[in-house]
């Protein structure tokens, strides 16, 4: 072949990818708007193809705003609970509360809730004794969990293990082996744009050989802006970038990507996306 041939055709491959990718549908399963200017950050991921959101609350105060926001859209959904940094404000009235806010209609899984044991903003037991609320409110509504775990992977994983509660790790961190054994038991996978960061080689190596069929991508608004953005609030139209740090890593077109991790929202959280 020629070398203009050759050009012609790396330039032909390059067009039809970039008209996949505008084709493509995206999904962002976790990003906080109730941090951000909602509307307009929802416009600028349209506009870049992203049209699926979960918006989870992390503690009282953000639960009916991160449900207005959902019922304002039809192309967005809510979670309801308390992140681990709150769980010392977990009292029986507020989860009471949260228990109320779950049965909306627009509320499709339960969380931002877990461990973290890096800050420590709450008691190791209060938080492990929230999570374990979470859990059974998750199972009495049939609603997945979104589990937030940092350096606390040995009692996040015996804890869910044997819940029989089904859900999604978001922001994955961990390696291959934690996250089989957690699929296993029937959770997702969720990356960030943390898979995107020059030292997580590891982690980008979990990601490369885990079922396609059981991984989403996630921005986590406004926090972990994926490179080239670093440095900056994250926002759901960047989530792209997260799909294609997996497109190069699974070896496969970004329109791939795009509708197996919609499939994959689709089924964990019991949505269809506005078609």
């Amino acid at each position: 072949m020629s070398s203009e041939l050759r050009v012609a055709s790396s330039e032909g491959r390059g067009e039809l990818a970039r008209r996949n990718s505008q084709r493509a549908t995206f999904t962002d399963s976790h990003c906080h708007l109730t941090m951000a200017d909602a509307d307009a950050a929802l416009a600028r991921a349209r506009d870049g193809g992203v049209r699926g959101f979960v918006v989870p609350a992390t503690k009282l105060d953000d639960v009916a705003s991160a449900v207005a926001i959902a019922q304002r859209h039809d192309d967005v959904w809510a979670a309801v609970g308390f992140h681990p940094h709150e769980a010392k404000d977990c009292d029986d009235a507020a989860f009471a509360a949260v228990e109320r806010a779950a049965r909306d209609p627009r509320v499709v899984a339960i969380g931002e809730c877990g461990l973290d044991y890096h800050y420590m903003h709450s008691p190791r037991e209060t938080q492990i004794a929230v999570l374990d609320r979470h859990i059974h409110l998750a199972k009495r509504l049939d609603k997945p969990i979104i589990i937030h775990n940092r350096e606390s992977t040995a009692d996040m994983v015996a804890i869910l293990i044997g819940s029989g509660v089904r859900g999604v790790l978001h922001s994955f961190t961990e390696d291959a082996n934690v996250a089989r054994r957690l699929i296993d038991r029937g959770f997702f996978i969720s990356f960030s744009g943390i898979v995107t960061f020059r030292s997580a080689d590891a982690l980008r190596a979990c990601a490369k050989v885990l079922p396609h069929d059981r991984v989403l991508i996630e921005t986590d608004t406004p926090y972990l802006a994926p490179v080239p953005f670093r440095g900056k609030d994250n926002e759901p139209a960047y989530v792209v970038k997260v799909a294609e740090t997996l497109a190069s890593l699974w070896g496969v077109p970004l329109d791939e990507v795009a509708a197996q991790t919609t499939a994959n929202f689709e089924a964990l959280f019991s949505v269809r996306l506005p078609r």
